[in-house]
């Protein structure tokens, strides 16, 4: 049987920028076991298998190459940008997946910029880290002295360790220990990642949005440590540690990410007074391909 997929990169600015993802345009035939290895052939991040639905314009699966997820950000931006062209939907796509259903919606001036809405109604799910800060900013190669607050646990689609830092200069000079792996707390799916963050407000917002530079570490099978160009989840998981800290809103950010792997990328945060989480960015398509599995 022939499977038809198609790469795009998400959050990119440019044509190699951003986020690599495949979707797999119709993954009908295939069992969980064949997603899942040919999630690992693949060997991206995350690789997003489109399925029918009846709850929604369409349903996705989501593997990383170990593990199903239940939602993520990038692949939703992704497959909501290859839904379109399948199905000819229009501008406006939700999205089944196992968190719920994500409504997504791409830019009336800019028709390659999608925005999804992160799949979490009221407060978001927040829990304190078992580690004190000392012991975190230890494992990512920092001084205590560079948190601006202790870590959080945030879950408003998947749950991740957020650190806010108080300068961006401590976000580029973080450098997780490989030797401190065994340390690191594990998320309810078992992977131990850490998002750092930071602003200045000393800088110019873009585009009238808060500037934040972040960066996004998580362990790899095997072991060592790995560096996500651009996190969709992570960046909702943001806006679920803003309303958490009872920070003022509206709020408007854009975040940097991915300098440091030459991956830039820029993704659009904007939280509402109702707590609406809302994240976007562009979505360029680089190629396609078919795999047979006989």
């Amino acid at each position: 049987m022939d499977f038809h997929y198609r790469l795009v990169n998400v959050f990119a600015e440019s044509t190699f920028g951003g986020n690599p993802l495949c979707v797999f345009e119709d993954a009908r035939g295939l069992s969980d076991a064949q997603m899942q290895a040919i999630a690992l052939q693949f060997n991206l991040s995350e690789t997003v298998f489109i399925l029918p639905s009846e709850r929604a314009t369409a349903r996705m699966r989501i593997f990383t190459t170990g593990y199903e997820m239940p939602f993520a950000g990038h692949p939703t931006l992704g497959a909501a940008h290859v839904v379109r062209h399948l199905l000819k939907t229009g501008d406006a796509i939700s999205l089944e997946c196992k968190a719920g259903i994500v409504p997504v919606q791409s830019t009336p001036n800019d028709s390659d910029i999608w925005t999804f809405t992160a799949p979490v109604q009221g407060l978001p799910e927040t829990v304190k880290c078992a580690l004190p800060g000392t012991a975190v900013a230890a494992m990512l190669g920092l001084q205590v002295s560079d948190l601006l607050d202790e870590p959080l646990w945030v879950n408003t689609g998947t749950d991740q360790l957020l650190v806010p830092l108080r300068t961006t200069e401590a976000v580029r000079r973080a450098q997780p220990d490989s030797s401190r792996l065994a340390d690191w707390p594990p998320s309810s799916l078992g992977r131990k990642t850490a998002y750092v963050f930071a602003w200045d407000d000393h800088v110019p917002s873009a585009n009238e949005r808060l500037a934040i530079t972040s960066r996004y570490f998580f362990t790899k099978q095997g072991g060592g440590v790995a560096e996500d160009p651009g996190t969709g989840s992570a960046c909702a998981n943001l806006g679920g540690w803003w309303i958490a800290q009872r920070r003022s809103l509206p709020v408007s950010i854009q975040i940097n990410q991915g300098e440091q792997v030459q991956r830039p990328s820029c993704l659009y945060l904007d939280v509402s007074p109702e707590f609406d989480i809302c994240v976007g960015g562009r979505v360029i398509e680089l190629g396609r391909g078919v795999i047979n599995l006989g």
